[in-house]
Formats: structure tokens, C-alpha cells, sequence
């Protein structure tokens, strides 16, 4: 769970960065946990189903409910939580490309944390080793008594808090879009996964053996397939353009249609200004005469006044002019 929390902090700060609004990781976050849950155990134990079931089974069926007790591929758990991202995703709007990107780091982050489980489970182990930082396995485990085995566990988990960091500084460089620096996060994890798996000597899909084809274990064979998946995708998406959601839409109903200022998101003028003045001094309703003589309590411009006066003038002039005449003529 540590590593789902880092994973969603780190996640929440990028899409905040990106312009996404608060919290909106952290909502999507909720159904990609779940869903990448079923999917791991799921594939564990589809995969390693010799376990759980048939005559040569070391635990009870049950038993392939307890995911305490470990036990989650991470191929199913990146594929069904990714259901849960696109479901939650498309209910509020935004584009999928965006979120894999913007998260993409903090899984590898989050799969460096989780490895540790492994450690404490005994499980993901290599060959036999005279390494320093060789790890002891028990014999419950299939370790042999004063043997050390390479901790695999230990070799991915550095794996990918490196890949982590890459994928930062390269999002940063190159600004990567529409899913391009999740398929760097496929195509870094695959290609470290490949090797780190060909260190392992503790069964997976069999009881007391890994299943294999062609001399490479099932995971190493869906390494090699996603990675292929990834770099295709990546190169196939160069010059993909065009806008990714980010914000979902707004609410119909409270869309006036007007442009709002954005230093005045509430519409409303900064308090003390000129306009703010008028509105609270002045407040003549709709359709009424304003102090100064406008109509619908709209205030003349500058240039209006100035006309009107200059007319007021003339007015006044031709009445005086016409006065004087009429007063001559009586005189006369």
C-alpha cells in the first residue's frame, strides 16, 4: 500500500502541473487499485494455477483468495487496473493518453516499494550466489541450508526506481504526449524484467519447476511480447498532435455562453475600482435614468459627454442669436 500512496501523490502533482484539476487522481485512483487487484491475483494464479488445484497442489483452492500471503503478476494487475483508469477516465471526460503519461512514473515507483514484499514472502530468488549481499532462503522457501540466492526482488526494485527517475527527466526533455512516455514505461520495465527473470530459479506455473518454452520462462516470453507492443506504439505515435483533455467538461447549465475574464473567474470587478464604484453608488435599475442623464443605467463615455456639451453650446448659441434678431425687429 506505501507504494500506491507514493504512486498517487507523484501522480496528483503531475496532473496539477499539467493543468488537470485537484484531486482527480486521486478519485481515478480508487478503481485502478481495485481493478489492478483482481487482475494480479488473477493472473497469479491462472498462471501458477498448479499451486491452488490438481493432485500435486501444496494449498488449499481457498487459499488463492489470500493475497496476504503473496502472489500478484504484475502483467494482470498493469492491464485490468488500466480498465479502471479508462472507465473512470471516460466518466469524467478526459483523455486516457494523458493520465498513462502523467502516471506512468509513479508505477514504476510504486513496483520498487512493492518488490520489499517479496523479501518478507521469501519469493522471487535466483540462482545460488557467493555475492556479499546474497540472500538466505529457507528451506520452506526451497532454499538450501548455507546457500545464498540472488535477490532478484532487490535487482527490480533498483530497476525501477531508476526507470522512475528516467521517465521524469525525459518527460521533462522531450515533453512526451499521447501515451508515448507510458510506452517508455512499458518498454524500460520489460527490457529490465527480461534479464532479472532469466536470474530466477523459483517455479512459476509449476510446483516444484518454471514452466518454459524454448528455454525462457512464460515471463520472460511476455517481456519480450510487450516490449515489442511498446517501442511499435511509441514509433507509430511520433507525430500524433492535437488537444488532450485535461479538465473535464464544464456543467452545461452553469455556462452563461459569455466569456468570463479570467482575473474575474465570478464576473464580478475588483473592489475599490471605478466600476465597482458605479454599480453600488449609482445602482439605477434596468430601463431607468442614471445621474448623468443615460438611459438603462449606463454611464457616457468620454467621448459622449464631449459631444453633448459641444451641442448643448450650439443650442444655446442659435437661441441667443435668434433672441437678438427678434429684439431688433421690435426696436425697429
Amino acid at each position: 500500500m506505501l507504494g500506491v500512496v507514493v504512486a498517487v501523490w507523484l501522480s496528483e502533482r503531475r496532473w496539477r502541473a499539467r493543468g488537470g484539476q485537484a484531486g482527480t487522481i486521486i478519485d481515478i485512483a480508487v478503481p485502478a487499485v481495485i481493478f489492478g487487484l483482481i487482475g494480479g491475483r488473477l493472473y497469479h494464479v491462472i498462471t501458477d494455477w498448479q499451486t491452488y488445484f490438481g493432485s500435486r497442489a501444496i494449498k488449499q483452492p481457498y487459499q488463492a483468495l489470500f493475497i496476504w500471503e503473496g502472489g500478484l503478476g504484475i502483467w494482470g494487475a498493469v492491464a485490468l487496473g488500466a480498465v479502471g483508469v479508462w472507465w473512470a477516465a471516460r466518466k469524467r471526460g478526459l483523455s486516457m493518453s494523458a493520465i498513462a503519461d502523467t502516471v506512468a512514473p509513479g508505477i514504476a515507483f510504486a513496483q520498487a516499494i512493492g518488490r520489499w514484499g517479496n523479501w518478507f514472502n521469501q519469493e522471487l530468488y535466483g540462482a545460488p550466489t557467493t555475492l556479499p549481499w546474497g540472500l538466505e532462503i529457507d528451506v520452506n522457501h526451497g532454499g538450501e541450508p548455507g546457500v545464498l540466492y540472488h535477490p532478484t526482488f532487490l535487482y527490480e526494485s533498483i530497476w525501477n526506481a531508476i526507470l522512475g527517475f528516467a521517465l521524469i527527466l525525459v518527460g521533462r526533455r522531450f515533453a512526451l504526449r499521447h501515451g508515448r512516455l507510458f510506452a517508455l514505461y512499458v518498454a524500460g520495465y520489460t527490457f529490465g524484467r527480461f534479464w532479472i527473470e532469466g536470474l530466477r530459479i523459483d517455479p512459476v506455473g509449476g510446483v516444484d519447476h518454471a514452466v518454459e518454452f524454448l528455454s525462457l520462462r512464460l515471463n520472460q516470453w511476455t517481456a519480450i511480447v510487450l516490449f515489442v507492443l511498446a517501442l511499435v506504439y511509441f514509433f507509430a505515435t511520433r507525430n500524433k498532435s492535437g488537444e488532450e483533455i485535461v479538465l473535464p467538461p464544464s456543467d452545461p447549465s452553469q455556462d452563461s455562453g459569455a466569456a468570463v475574464d479570467p482575473a474575474h473567474p465570478s464576473g464580478q470587478a475588483d473592489s475599490g475600482t471605478a466600476e465597482s464604484s458605479y454599480g453600488s453608488e449609482a445602482g439605477p435599475s434596468e430601463g431607468g435614468s442614471s445621474s448623468d442623464g443615460s438611459e438603462g443605467g449606463e454611464p457616457r463615455s468620454a467621448g459622449s459627454d464631449d459631444a453633448a456639451s459641444q451641442a448643448d453650446d450650439e443650442r444655446a448659441v442659435s437661441a441667443s442669436d435668434a433672441a437678438g434678431a427678434v429684439t431688433k425687429e421690435k426696436n425697429s
